[in-house]
């Protein structure tokens, strides 16, 4: 009896590990990828921005708090982007032209990615919209952030401040 309970216990232990080991979480290294760019299908890696602080933003264009965030993320990004700031964005749109749209009502100077078939987001399990990382200058996760209201950019800022600092 014993031996079968300590077998259930293993299955379940290493059951909940493997689910775990994909999870994105702060102090773990962000996991690299290299995805299209939305408008010229231009393949951009993560390791290109290797040395700057990124917020990378998972986000589609039906995410209502995404037009809040898109405008002030953009300005954010003029302000810090010469102190090695960068704004990674991941669309996750099925229909590019979505995106597209969104794009020419809220336009940024920032870089946007297309992971149309989630794949990406899987692996940094994004579970809301939308859902951003902060990225130190080391690769690693310093900060998740779910959903975006105006108010957030303030705080945000002076995270990404304190990482450009370091």
């Amino acid at each position: 009896m014993s031996k079968k309970l300590s077998s259930i216990a293993f299955v379940m232990l290493t059951s909940a590990a493997c689910f775990n080991a994909n999870a994105t979480d702060v102090g773990q290294p962000a996991p690299q990828f290299t995805l299209p760019t939305l408008q010229q299908d231009q393949p951009t890696s993560l390791k290109q921005y290797a040395g700057k602080v990124i917020y990378l933003d998972f986000w589609a264009s039906w995410c209502a708090p995404c037009r809040t965030s898109f405008p002030l993320l953009n300005k954010m990004h003029e302000k810090l982007k010469a102190k090695g700031f960068e704004v990674v964005a991941v669309n996750l749109d099925e229909e590019k032209g979505n995106a597209e749209k969104f794009l020419k009502e809220f336009p940024v100077s920032f870089t946007v990615l297309r992971d149309a078939k989630g794949e990406w987001s899987d692996k940094f399990v994004v579970e809301s919209m939308p859902t951003s990382f902060i990225i130190d200058k080391q690769g690693v996760v310093q900060n998740i952030h779910h959903g975006f209201a105006s108010d957030d950019i303030n705080e945000l800022e002076e995270k990404i401040t304190q990482l450009l600092a370091k």
